[in-house]
């Protein structure tokens, strides 16, 4: 049995004219605008034929699965991500990690498909080999460049999906987070009246009261100076 060729080596089929002309690029935008406003389980492929006025039937000469279409969808965003910059090997980490945040809050969705198996679309693999190319002229040895990109992975997926799942908290609750720790607080000042959690207690009560991008930067900056010191 013969492995069918991934999305990537399929020419697009060329469309006969009609009053809705489809292409991957339409298909895959209009995708991206139903992933934007309800998320992945809004994105089937007859909800987006919908979005084109087209038939689902159509859609299948351009994409076999919703698994390709998420491939092409990503592939996408990766493409909407500036080349990573920088002087030395933590600059361009930086530059990397803001660039992906940046997009993972333009495409909520984007969170939930990062980690996992790589990915080979042309965007994608454009983006790593820059990523890379960038690294390799800070002069980090081989071992240290494949350890801290896959530091920065583990980092990335775990901070862009708690700043993406605490948006639609809010948005879930129609509460920002301050509001929803008032709302919370008499019954966590009486758990504190227990005693039983004074670590807690000290820590909710004094502890610096970051943003987002704030607790994302000095995570970064730990993370950076981590790898710094093992290599």
């Amino acid at each position: 049995m013969t492995d069918s060729p991934l999305i990537w080596e399929r020419p697009e089929p060329t469309e006969r004219r009609r009053p809705s002309p489809l292409s991957r690029e339409r298909i895959v935008r209009a995708a991206i605008d139903l992933a934007d406003a309800d998320g992945l389980d809004a994105v089937s492929l007859r909800k987006v034929a919908g979005a084109l006025d087209a038939g689902p039937m159509r859609l299948y000469r351009y994409v076999d699965t919703k698994d390709e279409l998420l491939e092409l969808m990503v592939d996408t965003v990766y493409g909407e991500i500036p080349p990573p910059t920088g002087s030395t090997w933590g600059d361009v980490l930086r530059s990397i990690a803001t660039g992906v945040r940046e997009a993972a809050l333009r495409h909520e969705w984007f969170a939930d498909l990062l980690g996992g198996r790589p990915r080979f679309g042309p965007a994608t693999l454009a983006h790593t080999e820059a990523t890379l190319t960038a690294l390799r002229t800070t002069g980090l040895d081989l071992d240290t460049m494949s350890a801290a990109l896959e530091a920065l992975n583990v980092f990335l997926v775990g901070a862009v999906r708690k700043e993406v799942t605490e948006r639609r908290a809010e948005r879930a609750s129609g509460l920002d987070k301050y509001q929803w720790q008032h709302a919370t607080a008499p019954y966590v000042t009486r758990m504190f009246a227990s005693g039983n959690y004074p670590a807690l207690e000290e820590w909710v009560h004094d502890a610096p009261h970051r943003s987002a991008a704030e607790i994302f930067d000095l995570g970064l900056t730990y993370l950076i100076d981590g790898i710094r010191r093992q290599s």
